[in-house]
């Protein structure tokens, strides 16, 4: 059976989503293990997200409208584990995230 690359994108690891909140101050996930190739990220409020390893966003960062699911490559990197960072742009809020293939 042929797998077309949209599937392949949006298949969900085997993994537990996290949450984390945001304010002023970033707010950072637990850690993923490697080997995610993208991780949905969706917002409660507008934010800026950083995905990578020991990562801290900044308002320099991606910024990500409310309620909207939005899928940020995973960079790759050492193999380390790898987390989500999200700040507020003018709220505060939660960011959801799960990893994809």
């Amino acid at each position: 059976m042929a797998t077309d690359r949209l599937s392949v994108v949006r298949d969900p690891i085997a993994t537990t989503g996290y949450s984390v909140s945001y304010t002023g101050t970033a707010g950072v996930t637990s850690a993923y293990n490697p080997g995610a190739s993208t991780v949905m990220v969706w917002c409660t409020t507008d934010a800026y997200i950083k995905v990578g390893e020991g990562v801290t966003a900044t308002t320099a960062d991606t910024p990500v409208p409310s309620y909207t699911p939005m899928w940020f490559p995973v960079p790759a990197g050492s193999g380390a584990p790898f987390r989500v960072s999200a700040i507020q742009i003018s709220a505060g809020g939660t960011v959801y995230t799960k990893p994809f293939n």
